[in-house]
């Protein structure tokens, strides 16, 4: 029977989807190069979350056939190794878009009204908070997207919900419409207007560093900088910065761009909520994660192309490798 590596946990859907398409799953014992290079050995697939598989990982898996992303971030990979070694690379976008919008909501409610903060006075006895905290209203405030993929477009439907008046930006989707929703003509634009401003992009060497000391700079005074995509968005220096200065009044983090240091100044910022990258790690995200990549590799495996290729060029590679005659 073939055997998919799965370097991190995965829903148990996912493993019974490999098994019901005859594969079988095989979990890591460990993610050092040592133990992966031994379990690789005769692979045809493996399934990662944000574990890196690197050049030389690729290299020591000869029967390796397609490397299956549980997500959408594909910056742990090395594509271009895969592609060159004809191994397909795929993702599954939109599968936890509604339950990370709703985290990027939870952390806005949370900055607005000052949920970690009052939880602690509350517990403290202080009856005083109310009379010099600063809470918010969202309905009526503008509430900027940037990025206007599914994660994007599910989390301006939710801000359109609760009232928000939802403006976007996106180079790459100028023309995706939303009812309800405007579209800045620049990233700019929507920062100066936004009283928050949501990251819904992925990390590229074109985003990253995107929100640096002059964009945060250009930030309405008093606004909130939501990020769920990935850290490297994000300069996080100058955010501690313009939180300490309260030229921001908070920011809410799923990702951070290394882990955090516990020297890290935003970790003793009161005016910050952090929470460990579990946006899009809701049950019901995790089922439909897991069966998707499940699937993608089960294609492969099976020679059809699959829907979510990352480099289209690793797949006439990889038919070469099987001696297909025929593209699929």
């Amino acid at each position: 029977m073939d055997r998919c590596l799965i370097l991190q946990p995965i829903h148990p859907a996912g493993h019974a989807a490999l098994r019901h398409g005859g594969v079988e799953p095989c979990v890591a014992a460990g993610l050092s190069p040592e133990a992966l290079v031994a379990a690789i050995a005769d692979v045809r697939a493996i399934i990662t979350r944000d574990a890196p598989v690197g050049a030389d990982l690729i290299a020591a898996a000869p029967r390796l056939e397609v490397i299956g992303v549980h997500g959408v971030g594909v910056d742990p990979i090395a594509i271009d190794a895969a592609t060159r070694r004809g191994v397909a690379v795929v993702n599954t976008p939109g599968t936890n878009a509604r339950s990370v919008a709703e985290h990027a909501l939870a952390l806005t409610f949370h900055l607005a009204k000052a949920i970690g903060a009052g939880d602690r006075a509350a517990r403290a006895g202080d009856t005083a908070f109310k009379y010099r905290t600063r809470l918010v209203e969202l309905e009526g405030a503008t509430f900027g997207v940037v990025g206007f993929g599914e994660i994007g477009r599910a989390t301006a439907r939710l801000a359109r919900g609760l009232g928000m008046d939802v403006v976007a930006w996106s180079r790459s989707r100028p023309d995706v419409a939303v009812e309800g929703v405007r579209r800045a003509p620049d990233l700019a634009a929507l920062l100066a207007e936004s009283d928050v401003v949501s990251l819904h992009l992925p990390a590229t060497p074109t985003t990253r560093g995107l929100i640096g000391r002059a964009e945060i700079a250009r930030m309405k005074p008093g606004a909130f900088l939501v990020n769920t995509a990935r850290g490297a968005l994000v300069d996080e220096a100058a955010l501690a910065e313009a939180l300490r200065s309260g030229t921001l009044a908070g920011a809410g983090l799923d990702v951070f761009a290394t882990p955090l240091a516990s020297d890290s100044p935003l970790r003793g910022l009161d005016t910050v909520v952090l929470t460990p990258h579990v946006a899009g790690s809701t049950e019901a995200a995790l089922r439909r994660t897991a069966v998707a990549v499940a699937e993608a590799v089960l294609d492969v495996l099976a020679g059809r192309r699959p829907r979510h290729l990352l480099d289209e060029d690793a797949w006439p590679r990889l038919r070469a490798r099987r001696g297909d005659a025929e593209a699929i």
